[in-house]
């Protein structure tokens, strides 16, 4: 079952990236910095995820051996 501290992970990661994007491309033409830093939070995000997918493959794998 998926734990709700980690929902609760990634919202507060997307709300902090989105924030930390907010006030980058409003500080005056920086965009480049802003692309960075949503392309790290959807790296960090993805690494996450990849756990939990990882334990999926596993559990379907030991369901199916016989």
């Amino acid at each position: 079952m998926l734990e709700t501290s980690l929902i609760f992970k990634l919202a507060g990661i997307s709300l902090l990236i989105i924030v930390l994007d907010k006030i980058i491309r409003s500080s005056g033409g920086k965009e480049d910095y802003a692309v960075v830093i949503n392309i790290a939070g959807i790296v960090i995000i993805l690494m996450m995820v990849l756990g939990l997918i990882n334990n999926l493959f596993n559990t379907i794998k030991t369901m199916f051996s016989f």
